[in-house]
C-alpha cells in the first residue's frame, strides 16, 4: 500500500464528525474482521436510482497509487483507459492521510474518494457520503463476499461504497540484523530495547490499536476484546506501552517513501510496514523480510465512496465500476502490494501467485485482520456499562505519546 492516515494534528478537523458518531448508539460484534451492524442511523442522504448521461469529468480523491495516469511512470496508467472508455476526464487529487481525505470531502469539491476504515464511518455519519446503489455497479457482483456489508462500509445492510483492496499491516525486519526471525509484535514492544534507535512505527493515532491488539493477547486481564474499543483504563495501558516503545523509535513514518528509505538505508531494522514498502526496499537490495505476527494484525479495507454533494455522480459511478473491475483491480493490486477486492482480477495478474501471496480470496486470513475502524464513545465491542474513548481522545493521546 502507498500511504495511509498519519493522524497528525489535522485530525482535529474531524472532531465535529466524531461528535456525530459519539451521539449514535453504535455496536459491533467482536470478530477481528469487524463484522456486524454498527447500529446508528445516518443522515437521510438520497441514493442514486439510475445512471444518466456522463458529465464529462469526475473529481477523484485517491490514495497514492490508486489512480495512476502514467505521469509517474508510463507503465502504470489505468486512468487514461477509463477516460477513453467513458468520456469522463479524471481530475485526480492524491491525499496523504485519512484525516486529509475527510476534510477535503467536506469541501464538496470532490465526487468520489477511496476511504479507509478510519475515515469511512466518519463520512457516513456526517452525511458527506451517499449510500451506494450497488445494482448500478456491474463489478460489485464479483467482489469477494467477506468485504461486503462490513461495519466500516455499510449501515444496517446498506452499502456506502464499493470495496477496492485490502491488506494487513506487517512486521518488517532486516534479516542480517534481526536474528532469529521475529514471530511476535513483542519485537517492537516488550523487546524493542534490543533494537534501540532502529525501531519504526506508523505515525497515526490509529496505531494505538496496534498496542491495543498486543495488550489484548499479552495482558488479558485488561479485558480488551476489540482494539478499537478502549475504555479510559485500557487506553491508558496502551499509551504506557507506546510511551515505552517511544524510547526505542528511530522515526515514525506516514509517507511510504519515508519508510522505504529507512528500510533501505538501515536507519530502521524492525517495525510496522506495508508489503509494498518492504518489496521496494528489497528491490533496492536491502535484506528486508516481513511476517504476519502470531498476535495477528491491524489492516485496511478501502472503499470507493460517492460524495453526497457530487456534481458528477454518473461519472463517479462509472469510475467505481471501472476501478473495481477485473483488469484495473489486477493492475492496482500488483502496483500497490495488496489483495484485490474483485476475485476475477486474480486471473489477470502478471504474477500468477499474487492473489495467493496476498490471500485475496482467503476469508479465514481476512478474518484474522482487525481492519481500521474509527473508535467512538459507544464501545464497538458491545459493552454498554462503560464509555469508550473516541478518535479525539486517541488524537490527544498520540500527541502525548510522541511528545
Amino acid at each position: 500500500m502507498m500511504n495511509r492516515s498519519s493522524g497528525r494534528l489535522a485530525a482535529l478537523a474531524g472532531v465535529a464528525l466524531l461528535a456525530v458518531l459519539s451521539g449514535c448508539g453504535t455496536s459491533s460484534d467482536t470478530s477481528s474482521s469487524g463484522g456486524g451492524s454498527n447500529g446508528f442511523t445516518p443522515p437521510d442522504v438520497p441514493m442514486k436510482e439510475s445512471i444518466g448521461d456522463m458529465e464529462g469529468e469526475v473529481n477523484i480523491l485517491a490514495w497514492a497509487g490508486y489512480a495512476e495516469d502514467g505521469s509517474n511512470s508510463p507503465k502504470y496508467d489505468w486512468v487514461t483507459p477509463f477516460e477513453k472508455q467513458t468520456g469522463c476526464q479524471a481530475n485526480v487529487k492524491v491525499f496523504n492521510t485519512s484525516d486529509e481525505a475527510v476534510k477535503l470531502m467536506q469541501t464538496n469539491q470532490y465526487d468520489v474518494a477511496s476511504a479507509s476504515g478510519d475515515a469511512s464511518l466518519r463520512l457516513i455519519a456526517s452525511g458527506d457520503a451517499a449510500p451506494v446503489n450497488t445494482d448500478l455497479v456491474k463489478s460489485y457482483a464479483d467482489i469477494v463476499p467477506f468485504l461486503k456489508d462490513r461495519a466500516w462500509n455499510s449501515v444496517d445492510g446498506q452499502m456506502y461504497g464499493i470495496p477496492h483492496g485490502w491488506g494487513a499491516n506487517l512486521l518488517s525486519y532486516n534479516s542480517d540484523v534481526v536474528k532469529p526471525a521475529p514471530t511476535s509484535w513483542s519485537a517492537v514492544f516488550d523487546d524493542a530495547s534490543k533494537y534501540k534507535g532502529k525501531v519504526t512505527a506508523y505515525d497515526s493515532p490509529i496505531y494505538i490499536a496496534d498496542a491495543g491488539l498486543y495488550l489484548m493477547k499479552h495482558q488479558p486481564d485488561l479485558g480488551i476484546t476489540n482494539p478499537y474499543a478502549l475504555d479510559q483504563d485500557q487506553l491508558a495501558a496502551a499509551v504506557d506501552l507506546l510511551k515505552a516503545q517511544r524510547k526505542n523509535i528511530s522515526e515514525y513514518w506516514a509517507n511510504y517513501l519515508q519508510n522505504v528509505q529507512a528500510l533501505t538505508t538501515g536507519d530502521t531494522v524492525i517495525g510496522t510496514t506495508w508489503q509494498i514498502n518492504a518489496s521496494l526496499a528489497a528491490g533496492e537490495g536491502a535484506p528486508i523480510k516481513t511476517v504476519f505476527p502470531e498476535e495477528t494484525s491491524t489492516g485496511w479495507s478501502d472503499t470507493w465512496m460517492v460524495s453526497a454533494a457530487s456534481k458528477h455522480s454518473n461519472c463517479a459511478y462509472a469510475w467505481m465500476d471501472y476501478i473495481t473491475s477485473p483488469g484495473p483491480q489486477a493492475e492496482v493490486a500488483e502496483y500497490f502490494g495488496e489483495a484485490p477486492a474483485n476475485a476475477k482480477a486474480c486471473d489477470l495478474t502478471v504474477n500468477k501467485k499474487h492473489c495467493e501471496e496476498y490471500h485475496a480470496t482467503d476469508q479465514a486470513f481476512s478474518d484474522k485482520i482487525w481492519y481500521w475502524t474509527t473508535p467512538i464513545s459507544q464501545c464497538l465491542d458491545g459493552r454498554t456499562d462503560v464509555k469508550c474513548t473516541d478518535y479525539g481522545d486517541w488524537t490527544q493521546a498520540w500527541t502525548e505519546i510522541k511528545g
